[in-house]
């Protein structure tokens, strides 16, 4: 009888797949779970008549997802809602805080590393005017006032291009913000 596709991938992948996810969560059932169940959606795609094309990526790309799916049921943090009118909110902390807080475990470390990733990244999208402001308030927690002064432009200015570039940040970080804490 000839293998199937799923049979196939699970030859080739199942090794590599199943060092990935143990180099990312603690125990050793948890890793053996998320690579059953990785195999399991990938041989429902088959059965649905909907083939991977890439399949190293697919199963990767679902592993990851369901490495942060248990991280996600493991931690009861509650994360703030994200309301782009909400001006006083310190954006980064609310991200970080998920990441940083509690223990450290591979899941939270490889957690850790994708947030910072995404974050670097979404920064990167930001005007230069922006990115520095966003910079200045969030890592260096230099005062509004202070930058207009150094910047040469007004304080209403530095707001703005704060607010803009906290308002991408969100949106950049929708995806992120659902895959860590979920739907509210």
């Amino acid at each position: 009888m000839p293998q199937t596709g799923a049979a196939l991938a699970f030859a080739e992948f199942r090794d590599k797949l199943a060092g990935f996810i143990r180099k990312r969560v603690s125990r050793v059932e948890d890793a053996e779970d998320i690579l059953q169940e990785c195999f399991y959606q990938f041989t429902r795609m088959d059965e649905l008549g909907k083939p991977v094309e890439q399949t190293a990526a697919w199963l990767y790309r679902a592993a990851r997802n369901l490495i942060i799916n248990r991280y996600k049921k493991k931690q009861e943090v509650q994360f703030p809602a994200a309301d782009d009118d909400d001006e006083g909110a310190n954006f980064l902390d609310e991200i970080t805080d998920v990441a940083f807080g509690g223990e450290t475990t591979p899941e939270t470390a490889y957690l850790r590393g994708l947030i910072l990733d995404e974050i670097k990244n979404a920064v990167d999208e930001l005007s230069p005017e922006q990115r520095e402001v966003f910079e200045l308030t969030e890592y260096y927690d230099m005062p509004v006032k202070e930058i207009a002064k150094n910047t040469g432009v007004s304080v209403n200015t530095v707001l703005s291009r704060k607010h803009y570039a906290v308002v991408h940040l969100r949106k950049a970080l929708k995806e992120l913000y659902t895959n860590v804490v979920g739907d509210r």
